[in-house]
């Protein structure tokens, strides 16, 4: 086994610092000792290689041949150290970033596709702020939204991802065919516990349907639409939800829907604040949303 045979580290550095700055007195600054220091650690070096590195001039500090040779050397060794080593200490810098929608889509149409967002962008940790209240999105309560509403939000970008229709369904154990028998079956409402109201009920359902002789007040009533939603799968009564959250349980058969009429709510859009439209975070969350199944970005192709 060969064994180097190498001077003292410290001689070395302070060598290297002294000829980067050709001053001993800026090299002692720059390690935190006295030029005293840098000049005796320099003619350690130099006795113990046998020759002279620097020329000692007034003020100014004059490699050698030899000097400027083992400078070269030195400089790009320890380049490279200082490279492995901020590699290999780094810690990644992780983004997080928080976005804010309803319950229901967040756990019903986004939760089950979190798995894409964190094997295209590890880094990203995704924050998910539940309400149906709108939240400001200053980058400290929320840095992007998906909101219901008519596309325009001054200051922010909105990007439609789909259509909102309500439909009366229930399950299919209910036997429940015709409008008429309504009123032999429970409500199930949805009231948000914000002071938003929900964006359509039986109602307005009812002035549409033109039906009489049914008491839209009386029923259950849940602040939280996926509970709704579990109600009516449990045979609980007929729930009035969008068609677009109960996808899953229409195509299943564990929903139907056995009459209309069918209502047009506001539909769903992604919004950020415009300032941000080149956020690369942002518009990493912007298009793992874009493309959750059952979105118009997905649907479109």
């Amino acid at each position: 086994m060969n064994h180097r045979r190498l001077p003292s580290l410290s001689s070395l550095r302070a060598f290297e610092a002294a000829a980067r700055h050709e001053s001993a007195k800026q090299a002692a600054q720059e390690l935190s000792v006295t030029a005293t220091a840098i000049s005796h650690q320099v003619r350690a070096l130099e006795e113990a290689l046998g020759v002279s590195l620097f020329l000692r001039k007034p003020r100014q500090l004059e490699l050698t041949p030899q000097g400027r040779e083992l400078q070269q050397v030195l400089e790009t060794a320890f380049d490279s150290i200082s490279s492995v080593v901020e590699r290999l200490s780094a810690v990644p810098v992780r983004q997080t970033v928080t976005l804010s929608t309803t319950p229901a889509v967040a756990v019903r149409w986004l939760l089950p596709w979190v798995c894409i967002l964190r094997d295209s962008h590890p880094g990203i940790d995704l924050r998910i702020h539940a309400s149906h209240e709108p939240v400001a999105l200053d980058g400290v309560t929320a840095d992007i939204a998906i909101r219901y509403g008519d596309g325009r939000w001054p200051g922010l970008m909105a990007e439609k991802l789909f259509d909102n229709t309500f439909i009366p369904t229930c399950s299919p154990q209910l036997g429940l065919h015709e409008v008429s028998q309504l009123t032999s079956h429970s409500l199930i409402h949805f009231h948000p516990q914000e002071s938003v109201a929900a964006p359509i009920n039986w109602a307005l359902w009812q002035r549409q349907a033109k039906v009489t002789g049914l008491d839209v007040s009386a029923g259950l009533v849940f602040s939280d639409e996926t509970h709704a939603i579990s109600a009516a799968v449990g045979e609980q009564g007929v729930a009035l939800m969008s068609r677009q959250l109960i996808q899953d349980e229409l195509e299943e058969g564990r929903l139907v829907q056995p009459f209309g009429p069918e209502l047009e709510g506001k539909p769903f859009f992604l919004v950020y604040p415009e300032s941000r439209r080149h956020d690369p975070t942002v518009l990493a969350i912007r298009d793992w949303v874009l493309a959750v199944p059952g979105g118009l970005c997905t649907l479109s192709h």
